[in-house]
């Protein structure tokens, strides 16, 4: 029989949800123990939890809300993420190595903003490399799209490569930099133990396409969730954010020449409006001359006789001016009003 809590000066104190004791004969007492039994459930995963990949999110100053809002979703898709402060505009990007090596991270994500109105993506395996730089275009969040897809949160995804990524081999060391950071590690704390979604990389037009999809379990067939975003390769660094470059895109254009192009485009065609307009007037003003001049309007007039030319050698005699005597003073003329 256990031992009761005593209360000091006063009786034992006996809990109401103890279980009471009985004193009976000994097969009786088994069966009664067995029914008092409280079975616990055995937990959910049974394996140790050995991958220990955290990824590190977060951005420079200058991000709009809807880079705000990917960075939330991709936190909330990925249960192995740590977020951080923004980062200033001064620092160099060295410095993200050592906000990981303090965070305990060993994979990163950092949205770079430039001119408020593009976004750059690094993606690194710190703190020795290697990392990458993307484009980021396209951009559609889980609140834009308002798809029927839904999942679990903090459950495990699939990942789904395009065929290319295994012909070339920039593109190989790309999904095992993808595999590592966007996978979930199994036996996570935060993680769920279902997979119920599959994150797909597809290579179309020389750039990476991110879908996310639910699986749908009576038919195994795929509902879109979001977000969405598409990648466009820069280049790929041998060390973390920075270093010898293994491989630089020959198709990318900034986008400071692809919007100088685009402005070069409207003014040629605003010229050659303005060229087609004068032309137009050129025409109009010579029909104009034609029509006024008439062929059969000279045909009676007669050149009139030359007169002879005069040319005057001396200088004019100077007129006498003559006075009228006879004309009154200006006093007298007033004085006869």
């Amino acid at each position: 029989m256990s031992a009761l809590k005593r209360k000091r000066g006063g009786q034992a104190g006996v809990d109401k949800k103890a279980k009471k004791v009985k004193f009976v004969a000994d097969g009786v007492e088994a069966e009664q123990e067995k029914k008092n039994e409280i079975t616990v459930p055995a937990p959910v995963s049974m394996g140790k939890w050995t991958n220990k990949e955290r990824v590190l999110i977060f951005s420079s100053r200058g991000i709009n809300f809807r880079t705000r809002h990917l960075m939330q979703d991709l936190r909330t898709m990925m249960p192995h993420s740590k977020a951080d402060t923004k980062m200033d505009r001064k620092d160099k990007l060295f410095v993200i190595n050592e906000v990981c090596e303090i965070k305990n991270c060993n994979k990163c994500l950092f949205f770079e903003a430039k001119k408020k109105q593009d976004l750059y993506m690094w993606i690194s395996n710190t703190p020795h490399g290697p990392s990458a730089k993307f484009l980021v275009q396209n951009i559609h969040t889980l609140a834009e799209l308002k798809m029927t897809g839904n999942c679990l949160k903090g459950s495990r995804p699939l990942l789904s490569f395009d065929p290319t990524f295994d012909k070339e081999p920039h593109y190989a060391l790309l999904k095992e930099l993808f595999t590592q950071t966007f996978s979930t590690p199994r036996y996570h704390p935060k993680s769920q133990p279902f997979v119920d979604h599959v994150f797909t990389f597809t290579i179309a037009d020389n750039r990476i396409w991110f879908r996310n999809y639910q699986i749908i379990e009576e038919d195994a067939s795929l509902v879109e969730i979001g977000p969405r975003f598409v990648l466009n390769l820069i280049k790929i660094f041998q060390g973390s954010f920075g270093g010898p470059t293994l491989y630089e895109n020959p198709d990318f254009q900034s986008p400071n020449m692809h919007r100088r192009e685009i402005r070069l485009a409207a003014a040629a065609r605003v010229r050659e409006k303005q060229m087609v307009k004068e032309l137009q007037k050129m025409k109009r003003t010579e029909a104009k001359e034609g029509v006024a001049e008439d062929i059969t309007a000279d045909v009676f007039l007669t050149p009139a006789e030359e007169k002879p030319v005069h040319i005057q050698t001396e200088a004019p005699e100077p007129k006498v001016a003559k006075k009228n005597k006879h004309k009154a003073f200006k006093r007298q003329r007033m004085a006869r009003r």
